[in-house]
């Protein structure tokens, strides 16, 4: 670890800082092995460079090489073994059966973009051929392609070790697309991200890869993350976390000479929609459903449902009850980190003294305060209320949930309305009764990157047809993706040729179609010559 405690700079290990971090165990707050030195301005700046060499280069190496650079982080990953997992447990406090599935999340999704790049198609070849003889202008010849937008800072998640992080979705579509990454590594999790800085690091010089195809730098505070974002080799930045971090980030790329994007999923309250008939008639399912949903992994997911919705009807006290008995199931459980657990009841403590709010459950049982563990909780609030003050729509990020009591359709709609942008959205109802609906579904969907139909938002699919992003503030550009394939466009920008001679073109846009790859071709899709 004294070797990988260095900032990877490439293939170079450097450690030119004179300040060291050491990560803490979250259960216990002890002081982890290991130090890592923070980057300095220089070694920003030499990891920007050579990100900026690579990409001259990385950006035209064909997609079977790509696909075997991916496979072979995968590999690399898998070969650290027990040793990555017990360390990513010490750093997070997350058990080892979350861990081990995390990691084959995180391989599965590098090989999921391997066989994108392989086939190709992802580009979006599109083909205009020329009409020499057109009335009364000729039509020129014009051929257009996704290309490789520049080297991409991605700054790793606190709540995904491996997955959002040093090898995750985010670094693994960039790579796709022909991008080399500077990673910021997240200071819960630093000795992870050196075990995984490693693996790629001996993935790219096994696979013969341009020397600054990736880098991973430390750093404490702010000050590495604003040098990264505001250097001029910089031409995207990827985060997950806080709308406070991602906010910040954002401003500061736009305020850049040259503005770049800021690709920011910054949290969400992912509401639930019971309707009545299905209450009324799933009152325990729905109960165990939702407690299972806002618990899950201590409510540290970006998809833990914040707010659920409900008409006040007759059924509604059972429905309380049964969720106050299935919270009461659920043990208080391990935060990340310090920052996370302190907020965590910070922002709980000052919801539940909100006027209007009822506190309906909050775990009265032992927590200890050493393993930083958090009393879960629910409360409720009616529709009015919740309408009129905006403070209750915010973000808890931990078990916590607020049921909103609708007094009729209207106000459920109203209340609906007043949302601001969300990662998904969840609606339960009985067969047929989501059919009386169809109005609150469409204001639902105007909310949202992902609708659910009776299912909890917790669980993303990693696939092709994933949507993992929604309008502000859940994300800053909700046309993307940070989950699934369609992940990689956000670091690639569309280039057209006109009238460029076949020799030239990319092997994406040559007449005789090399690659054997889906094109658009004068409007229809086709992997024929042309």
């Amino acid at each position: 670890m004294a070797e990988l405690g260095k900032n990877l700079i490439g293939l170079e290990w450097s450690s030119q800082g004179k300040a060291v971090l050491k990560a803490v165990n979250p259960k216990g707050l002890a002081e982890l092995e290991g130090e890592f030195y923070t980057s300095t301005e220089t070694e920003v700046n030499r990891a920007m460079e050579k990100a900026h060499n690579a990409w001259l280069a990385y950006r035209k190496v064909d997609g079977k090489s790509k696909a075997a650079f991916l496979r072979a982080i995968a590999d690399e990953i898998e070969a650290l073994g027990d040793t990555l997992i017990e360390r990513v447990m010490q750093e997070s406090g997350l058990p080892q059966a979350r861990i081990t599935g995390e990691r084959g999340r995180t391989c599965g999704q590098l090989r999921l973009f391997a066989q994108l790049v392989e086939e190709g198609s992802w580009t979006e070849a599109i083909i205009d051929t020329a009409v020499p003889d057109r009335q009364p202008a000729p039509k020129p010849d014009i051929r257009r392609m996704l290309t490789a937008i520049g080297p991409v800072v991605v700054f790793t998640a606190s709540n995904f070790p491996l997955a959002f992080s040093t090898a995750g979705g985010d670094t693994a579509s960039a790579l796709a697309a022909g991008c080399p990454v500077v990673v910021k590594a997240h200071e819960s999790h630093l000795g992870t991200n050196a075990l995984i800085a490693g693996a790629i690091r001996k993935a790219a010089a096994d696979a013969g890869m341009p020397d600054g195809v990736f880098s991973a730098l430390n750093g404490e505070g702010y000050r590495t993350g604003q040098l990264l974002v505001e250097h001029p080799q910089t031409k995207a930045v990827a985060f997950t976390g806080s709308l406070r971090g991602g906010k910040a980030l954002f401003d500061l790329a736009a305020k850049r000479p040259e503005p770049i994007p800021v690709f920011a999923e910054m949290g969400s309250v992912n509401p639930v929609v019971f309707l009545p008939g299905y209450l009324s008639q799933n009152t325990e399912k729905a109960a165990q459903a939702l407690a299972g949903s806002v618990n899950l992994g201590v409510g540290q997911f970006c998809t833990n449902p914040g707010l659920v919705f409900v008409l006040d009807h007759i059924g509604l006290p059972d429905f309380l009850a049964a969720l106050k008995t299935a919270f009461a199931g659920s043990a208080p459980g391990t935060m990340l980190n310090p920052g996370i657990h302190r907020n965590f009841e910070f922002r709980k403590m000052g919801l539940l003294k909100e006027t209007a709010v009822v506190t309906e459950f909050e775990w009265a049982g032992d927590a200890d305060e050493t393993q930083l563990q958090a009393r879960q909780a629910f409360a409720s609030v009616t529709g009015q209320d919740f309408i009129q003050n905006p403070h209750l729509h915010e973000e808890i990020f931990g078990p916590f949930t607020l049921v909103v009591r609708c007094a009729d359709p209207q106000e459920l709609a109203n209340a609906v309305t007043a949302l601001s942008g969300q990662l998904t959205a969840s609606i339960w109802g009985e067969t047929g009764e989501l059919n009386g609906h169809t109005g609150l579904i469409d204001v639902l969907q105007s909310k949202v990157g992902r609708l659910i139909f009776n299912g909890m938002p917790t669980g993303v699919e990693v696939c092709h047809a994933m949507q993992h992003g929604g309008p502000y503030p859940a994300t800053t550009d909700s046309r993307f993706t940070s989950v699934g394939t369609t992940a990689v466009k956000r670091f690639a920008r569309p280039v057209a040729y006109q009238d460029c001679p076949d020799e030239i073109l990319p092997a994406e846009l040559k007449k005789d179609n090399p690659l054997g790859i889906w094109r658009t071709l004068d409007g229809a899709l086709s992997k024929n010559k042309g």
